[in-house]
């Protein structure tokens, strides 16, 4: 199984590089969301695009950096650059760069739970699917393929008979951070 973070939009919403934002604990919220997968999930492939600061923070963070030169076709092409890069792997776990509160433990149960018969898992919180989501190694093909802003949720939508839900008591796994205003929430549970 591979980690993939990814780190390459936009942030149109938020108005400049939300990645690079500082949280009130004073890391940058990469930086929280890197820290986390590689707690939970081992070694972290993320996918940037060519923002050379925010490829230097994830290196320092310890993760593997592949730059999708394709970033602007959107979401998709960042999930593709990243299985790409893990071709061998045996599944991947899809994660978000604005996502850092996740705990690492909930990040290794929706990673323990994805095999050949839970093709892809879903983590749930009080009935809401979150992040980040888990791919059986069957779905390579399809998940380097894709394309636009949807990120994977046609390869999800695609196989309804292989999606399993997960239900977690991390309330963390729907909390992304999209305007300025989301920096000031503070989520002191759930830091590692």
């Amino acid at each position: 199984m591979t980690a993939i973070l990814l780190a390459a939009g936009f942030s149109r919403r938020f108005g400049s590089q939300k990645l690079l934002a500082r949280l009130a604990d004073g890391r940058f919220v990469v930086e929280a969301a890197a820290s986390n997968l590689l707690a939970g999930a081992g070694s972290v492939i993320a996918v940037t695009g060519r923002d050379e600061r925010l490829m230097r923070v994830l290196g320092d963070c310890g993760c593997q950096v592949v730059v999708n030169a394709e970033a602007e076709a959107g979401m998709g092409t960042s999930v593709g650059a990243g299985v790409r890069a893990s071709a061998g792997a045996g599944g991947w776990l899809i994660a978000l760069g604005d996502m850092p509160y996740i705990r690492p433990a909930t990040i290794a149960l929706v990673l323990n739970a994805v095999n050949d018969d839970a093709g892809i898992v879903i983590p749930v919180f009080d009935r809401l699917r979150g992040h980040p989501v888990a791919f059986g190694g069957n779905f390579g093909g399809e998940l380097m393929a894709l394309r636009g802003d949807r990120g994977a949720r046609g390869v999800v939508a695609a196989h309804p008979d292989r999606v399993t839900l997960l239900p977690v008591d991390d309330p963390a796994v729907l909390a992304d951070i999209d305007t300025p205003d989301d920096l000031e929430k503070d989520f002191p549970h759930h830091r590692s």
